[in-house]
């Protein structure tokens, strides 16, 4: 209910989702213990578009959505999902962390969510003011104190919760008392609204909405969140496997199913699912073996809703949001950011700006953003070649090659090779050398052939270099034929002094 207030959708919305989308997932998923329904990593993207398109179109865009999944899943692309690189991933979590705290803290405090991720932060401020100091006639203190006095519970719970209770969720905790001190004193803030029945939630796409289907945006929309949602759930369905010994993921399956329930949901005008790590999380901790433990999630959520709906009915929104502020904070996971500092600043640089861009603009921005940075670091670093020049005295010198030697780097290596006084003895060491092309070959072995025309000499270690032409490409069966043979294979002649120590032709 919390997700779907938080997404801009009245509550039982959230509910709507857990019970369809949870049941189709759990009973047919690629993960048997991955539990499924609306999730607070596209609260976000679901405001966006609802705002954008309106609900009935957005109701559209969740089932063409879904059709995408099921076809990628056909296809077989889920595992593709997973390519995606870490430091893109965390940004992404931090940005919708970021943005969900900065809305859920206007609605603790039973305020209004403004129109902007970016205006919701910076109205940050404000709202602390309003909760502070509230103006006559309105109840922006009490609901802070509702929101702060369930975030104290959920979150001392989570850390000092006795081990015989582990399995008791602190949110249960928190959204519990919460309720029970609101009615006990009739605390005049706003309540969760339910409706007696959750079919009434129901509303099918009506012909109106068939000219919004030649809207191009539509249909780039429903391709964000059809990858927005596949990555979140894949990702989840990883972290979840590493957390028990049963069967392990299909993840093709999992991608197909999960398009499945949101052509479902988009059907009868509901939020989009995803597969949802924290649920998923506590469900393998209390014990999960099988798929059942999925469906009775769904079993208990129609219990509640069919026999308990005025108990429901009795939670603060300040409550539901204050336990959203604690989601959103585990989505920054702030260890898990600083372990990527360990593998240098660009990948700190793209988690930055993918953080920074879904939040000051928006979710789909921001992880285009990160992946192209990701993409143009990987072309920087196949193409990427160093040299080191080490002048060692009488007349010697040695050059090292580090990285990638390809056609890229064959204007500063064809430079650095000219600026070889004449008659010089060379060494050119190439054991850090990841991979080099035909065309840098090419130029070495015309480098070796000049120089020593000229009086100099070259040392290079030919089964090294081509040992890293081998893995630009060249079979297993390949590596293993003579260096003249590969020589060969490169188009380039047999040197005939190549060895380090000048006595062996390699």
């Amino acid at each position: 209910m919390g997700i779907a207030i938080a997404s801009g959708m009245p509550p039982a919305q959230g509910l709507l989702t857990a019970s369809i989308g949870g049941l189709i997932v759990g009973l047919f998923g690629g993960a048997p213990l991955q539990i499924a329904g609306p999730s607070a990593g596209l609260t976000v993207i679901v405001v966006e578009m609802v705002g954008k398109h309106g609900a009935e179109a957005f109701a559209v865009i969740v089932v063409i959505a879904g059709l995408i999944q099921v076809l990628a899943g056909i296809l077989k692309l889920g595992r593709f999902f997973r390519a995606v690189s870490p430091a893109v991933i965390r940004g992404m979590l931090s940005g919708i962390g970021v943005l969900i705290v900065a809305s859920q803290l206007h609605v603790m405090i039973d305020d209004k969510i403004h129109e902007s991720g970016l205006r919701n932060v910076l109205m940050i401020p404000t709202g602390v003011m309003k909760a502070l100091s509230p103006a006559e006639g309105t109840e922006h203190g009490t609901a802070a104190l509702i929101g702060v006095g369930t975030l104290l519970i959920v979150v001392l719970w989570e850390k000092l919760k006795p081990a015989r209770l582990r399995m008791l969720p602190g949110a249960l905790l928190g959204a519990s008392a919460a309720a029970i001190v609101a009615a006990a004193v009739a605390l005049p803030i706003r309540y969760v609204a339910v409706p007696s029945n959750l079919l009434d939630l129901i509303t099918f796409p009506t012909t109106a909405v068939l000219s919004e289907l030649l809207d191009s945006e539509l249909w780039l929309s429903a391709l964000a969140l059809a990858f927005v949602a596949s990555a979140e759930t894949l990702v989840c369905a990883t972290a979840l496997s590493g957390m028990h010994s049963g069967s392990r993921t299909d993840y093709d399956r999992e991608l197909a199913v999960q398009g499945v329930a949101n052509l479902a949901c988009g059907l009868v005008g509901t939020l989009p699912v995803t597969g949802a790590i924290s649920r998923s999380t506590a469900n393998v901790q209390a014990g999960a073996k099988t798929r059942a433990s999925v469906v009775l999630h769904v079993v208990w959520i129609a219990i509640f809703v069919v026999l308990l709906p005025d108990v429901l009915a009795l939670v603060p929104t300040s409550s539901l949001a204050a336990i959203l502020i604690y989601v959103g904070f585990k989505l920054l996971h702030i260890k898990a950011v600083s372990a990527l500092r360990q593998y240098g600043r660009p990948v700190i640089f793209i988690f930055a700006a993918t953080l920074v861009g879904v939040v000051a603009i928006d979710l789909l921005s921001g992880i285009m953003l990160g992946l192209t940075l990701s993409t143009a670091k990987l072309v920087y670093s196949m193409a990427h070649l160093e040299i080191k020049r080490h002048d060692l005295g009488g007349n010697k010198i040695e050059i090292v090659l580090q990285g990638a030697a390809t056609f890229l780097g064959q204007p500063v290596l064809g430079h650095e090779l000219e600026q070889v006084p004449v008659g010089a003895e060379v060494t050119i060491n190439v054991d850090e050398l990841e991979f080099v092309d035909h065309a840098c070959l090419d130029l070495l072995e015309a480098f070796l052939e000049r120089h020593e025309e000229a009086g100099g000499k070259v040392t290079i270690e030919w089964d090294a270099l081509l040992h890293s032409y081998g893995r630009g490409g060249a079979t297993g069966a390949t590596r293993r034929r003579s260096t003249t043979e590969m020589l060969s294979a490169a188009g380039v002649a047999e040197p005939a002094r190549t060895s380090r120590a000048g006595a062996d032709a390699g």
